[in-house]
C-alpha cells in the first residue's frame, strides 16, 4: 500500500468509536454485530495510523458509564477484548519486531480478573518497545482518571512527600493514566456525536477536534487521511498569536 505523505502529523491520535450500535441497528442486526464490526476497523485503523507515523494512539473502547448497558451487550464487548488480547499474545513476536508498546487506560479492577491478568502481562511483555505506543480505554473516564490523581497527590501532601507548591499542571499530568504521554494532539469522533463523552478530560485542553457523520464501523483509511488532511491545515495558537 502507498501512503500519503502529510507535512504536520499529530504526534498523539485519540478516537472515540462510536456508533457501532446505530450501524447494527441501521441493517437489523443485532448491536454485538456492530461492536465486531468495529473491533476489526479498529485493528485496520490502528495499524494504518501506525504505519504513517502515528507515534501515539489512543482508542476509546469502553466507558466506565458503559457497564450500565444491557448485560448481554456488555458481555459481548469483554469477550471481544478477550479476542483481541488473545490476538495480541499470539502477535507478540510480530508487535516486538514492529516496537508497539500496549498500555490499557482506566481502572483495571473493574475488569475481570482473568483480563485484568492478561493485558497486566501484555503490557510487561511490550513494556521496552518504543516505536508505537498503542492505548486503550477501558473501563476509563476522565472525571475518574483526574479524581483518582487527585487522591494520590493529597496523599502525597499528607505525608509530607510532596509541598503544594510543587503541585502544577505537569506534576498532575504524570499522575494520570497517559503519564509520560504527549496529550492528544488530535480527538476524532465519528458518529455524528459533538461531545468527548469524558474522554481524556484533562489532557484535551488543547487538543483539535475532528468530528464526522461516518459511523465507526464505515470508518476507513480514506476518512482518517481526510481528518489528517484537515488537522494539517490548522493553526495552533496555544493561547498566542
Amino acid at each position: 500500500m502507498d501512503y500519503p505523505v502529510f507535512s504536520v502529523l499529530p504526534r498523539h491520535l485519540a478516537i472515540i468509536m462510536d456508533g457501532n450500535g446505530r450501524w447494527a441497528k441501521q441493517r437489523g442486526l443485532p448491536r454485538s454485530e456492530g461492536h465486531k464490526k468495529g473491533s476489526e476497523v479498529f485493528r485496520k485503523i490502528g495499524e494504518y495510523a501506525g504505519n504513517i507515523g502515528i507515534r501515539h494512539l489512543t482508542f476509546y473502547a469502553f466507558s466506565t458509564e458503559n457497564w450500565n448497558r444491557p448485560e448481554n451487550e456488555v458481555n459481548a464487548l469483554m469477550n471481544l477484548f478477550d479476542s483481541f488480547l488473545g490476538e495480541a499474545i499470539e502477535r507478540l513476536d510480530e508487535n516486538l519486531e514492529k516496537g508497539i508498546r500496549l498500555r490499557f487506560l482506566g481502572d483495571k479492577n473493574g475488569v475481570p480478573a482473568e483480563l485484568r491478568a492478561l493485558m497486566d502481562y501484555v503490557e510487561e511483555q511490550t513494556k521496552d518497545c518504543d516505536k508505537t505506543f498503542l492505548n486503550i480505554a477501558i473501563n476509563y473516564g476522565g472525571q475518574q482518571e483526574i479524581t483518582q490523581a487527585v487522591q494520590r497527590i493529597a496523599q502525597n501532601v499528607k505525608d509530607n512527600n510532596l509541598k503544594l507548591e510543587e503541585i502544577t499542571p505537569e506534576l498532575i499530568s504524570s499522575y494520570l493514566y497517559t503519564a509520560e504521554q504527549p496529550d492528544p494532539d488530535l480527538i476524532i469522533r465519528p458518529s455524528g456525536e459533538l461531545r468527548l463523552s469524558n474522554f481524556l478530560t484533562f489532557q484535551s485542553a488543547y487538543s483539535e477536534f475532528w468530528f464526522s457523520d461516518v459511523l465507526w464501523p464505515d470508518f476507513t483509511e480514506e476518512t482518517l487521511n481526510e481528518a489528517l488532511a484537515d488537522f494539517e491545515k490548522r493553526n495552533r495558537r496555544f493561547g498566542g498569536i
